[in-house]
């Protein structure tokens, strides 16, 4: 009887050997670089095609709002920008005909300076001549002034008609990645503003497992090093996985409740992040180990 009583102790210390040797390195949770898609616009929400857990690609158009306002304020400085331009070609008809009247005027002056030489034509009918091209001068500079104040007005009405058709064009939801859907915020018909959160959309593809460790496992970890990755394949097996150390927090933190380390509590651990390739079997939160 105490040979079989010692047979079973030996056995027992032998399993918990082996359960420690066992014993991963690092242990956490499963997670994903999540974005939050925002509205660029105010407005009503007249189209929203986005469904939690829904696979939605890049460059996709899953949501309208309203630019009912919008067109009709482009419509307004087109409108606006029109009669400048009436402007615009009416200041330089004046700038023709000053222009026409300065060469009549020159013409007179040449005919003039003949008769002068002849002694036909007296001082004063040239002085008055040269008189009236200084006032042509002068009113042709004037008339130029107006013209650059009208081509002013002219650059500030298309900018702002850039500006609506940008303002436009960020009505038109947009979706940036390949991801699946995580969260959902708004629905169609309602009242959407700018900043206000649509929609959180991840990239499942590559995922990424949060572990802590020790200040002591610290100096034999590398970023770009492969671990060994380990998740429950069922209550007794796990499923072993390749990861890729990605990241090292520099700065220490106390340990999470919910995370063990191999040292079990310890007061001051580092974050590590390992980016594991998804084969759809990996959720985020789900628990993972590695070994480094």
């Amino acid at each position: 009887m105490k040979t079989k009583c010692f047979f079973l102790i030996i056995v027992i210390v032998l399993a918990s050997c082996s359960g420690k040797n066992h014993k991963s390195d690092a242990y956490g949770n499963f997670e994903t670089d999540d974005v939050i898609i925002s509205s660029e616009a105010n407005g009503k929400l007249l189209f929203f095609d986005v469904d939690e857990g829904e696979k939605v690609e890049a460059d996709k158009l899953v949501g309208i709002i309203d630019t009912t306002d919008l067109i009709l304020r482009k419509k307004q400085l087109f409108a606006q920008k029109k009669a400048i331009s009436s402007r615009l070609e009416n200041i330089q008809s004046q700038i023709d005909v000053q222009e026409q009247q300065k060469k009549n005027l020159l013409v007179d002056k040449k005919r003039i300076e003949n008769l002068l030489k002849d002694g036909a034509a007296t001082q004063k009918q040239l002085d008055d001549i040269n008189g009236k091209l200084d006032l042509i001068e002068v009113q042709i500079s004037s008339i130029k002034t107006q013209n650059t104040t009208v081509l002013t007005e002219l650059e500030v009405a298309n900018t702002q008609i850039d500006q609506i058709g940008e303002s436009i064009r960020k009505c038109n939801i947009i979706n940036p990645i390949n991801g699946v859907v995580l969260e959902k915020y708004a629905e169609p018909n309602e009242i959407t503003a700018f900043g206000k959160p649509l929609y959180k959309i991840a990239n499942l593809n590559d995922m990424y497992l949060r572990v802590y460790v020790s200040g002591a496992q610290l100096p034999h970890i590398k970023i770009g090093e492969q671990v060994e990755v380990l998740i429950d394949e069922n209550e007794k097996t796990n499923k072993k996985l390749t990861g890729k150390v990605c990241w090292i927090s520099e700065t220490a933190e106390f340990t999470p409740k919910i995370i063990q380390t191999k040292e079990e509590r310890v007061n001051l651990v580092y974050a590590v992040k390992i980016k594991v390739k998804n084969d759809g079997s990996l959720k985020i939160g789900m628990p993972g180990e590695a070994n480094f």
